[in-house]
């Protein structure tokens, strides 16, 4: 790229609430990193929260970019890297491990202290530079007949692939999720893959829950009209779900999930609360009910591999989790309109 040509339109977050389009400076890239022609970005549940309540990971300082679900095309190729050239498509996500510290070696990279130093924010721009250990671990080439849209799903159902797995759904089991919104809705698609026979989602939105319905929910429950927990036991002679998947994020709908869970089940914690909030848990069910507790956090490279794979194979349907497109310029009123509600996931095009 000419040094003429080095400033590009992006969405800079300035505060809670401020999220502004303007001009700024193209990244450079040093060794082993990419530069990418953002060609898709989608709007995401933590781009969400980091809009109404900061983020202590992603901005550490303002302005700062924004946007992190992306995939596009090589634009410029750092020194070292091999498997990369100018011109290919590709995705990547927002993170990626060290590969050889106390976690990484035991198995659970998505718990490793570098997946802080090397985050991506700034899909909600022209180019996105990404990090050598991104480009190492959790870069991919994309073929030809793969949108840029559909592709750029991959991060957020690498975490669900994750979410899923630890679940242990079996053959035949009823799985309830809370929260319909685009997590929920690969929730309820990858829980029917997985051998769900029923699955119940329970959102306050009537989009989501139409969209729910969509994806393979057996049964959806408005909460403001019934009691979720006691519909989830009516729905199973009493006993409780056998999997409960909290996709919300809050104390509350934490402990319901603990409390939609049969007993000897599995309570997968899957949607992150606020920093300081706890819940509680009745110490004589928990250990007379053998309650299984599981808190499932992002993803690994190998979730990074299989999530594309189904997006390739059409394993998931992108209609139901992207509802809407606009341009970078309108990005405060996509982000408005998925925290009211509104939408689902929103393609961004730079």
């Amino acid at each position: 790229m000419s040094p003429l040509t080095r400033k590009m339109k992006a969405a800079l977050y300035y505060g809670i609430g401020d999220v502004r389009y303007e001009e700024t400076d193209v990244p450079e890239i040093g060794p082993g990193e990419l530069l990418i022609k953002v060609g898709t970005a989608l709007t995401c549940g933590t781009d969400i929260k980091t809009y109404k309540r900061g983020h202590p990971l992603l901005i550490r300082q303002t302005p700062a970019p924004f946007g992190h679900e992306y995939a596009g095309t090589v634009e410029e190729v750092g020194e070292g890297v091999k498997r990369f050239e100018p011109g290919m498509r590709v995705v990547a996500t927002n993170s990626a491990p060290c590969g050889h510290c106390f976690f990484c070696k035991r198995g659970k990279p998505n718990l490793c202290p570098s997946l802080k130093e090397n985050l991506v924010n700034g899909a909600f721009a022209e180019y996105i530079r990404v990090p050598a250990p991104v480009v190492e671990w959790n870069t991919h080439q994309i073929p030809d007949t793969l949108s840029f849209r559909d592709a750029a799903l991959t991060e957020p159902l690498a975490c669900v692939v994750h979410g899923i797995q630890e679940s242990g759904i079996e053959l035949g089991d009823t799985v309830a999720i809370i929260g319909a919104g685009p997590i929920g809705q690969m929730m309820i698609m990858l829980a029917k893959k997985a051998g769900a026979s029923t699955v119940i989602a329970s959102d306050l939105a009537e989009l989501r829950r139409n969209m729910a319905a969509k994806a393979g929910a057996d049964v959806v429950i408005d909460p403001t009209q019934e009691d979720p927990v006691q519909r989830v036991k009516e729905e199973t002679m009493g006993y409780g779900a056998d999997v409960v998947i909290e996709a919300v994020g809050l104390p509350a709908t934490w402990s319901q999930a603990v409390d939609m869970t049969r007993d000897a089940g599995t309570t997968v914690l899957f949607g992150g609360a606020a920093s300081g909030t706890k819940f509680e848990v009745d110490t004589v069910r928990f250990h007379y009910g053998q309650l299984t507790l599981k808190g499932v956090f992002h993803l690994t490279p190998k979730h990074v591999e299989q999530a594309l794979k189904l997006i390739i194979a059409g394993d998931v349907d992108p209609d139901i989790l992207i509802s809407h497109e606009m341009p970078l310029s309108k990005i405060k009123q996509a982000l408005d309109m998925m925290a009211k509600g509104e939408s689902m996931k929103i393609a961004i095009k730079p």
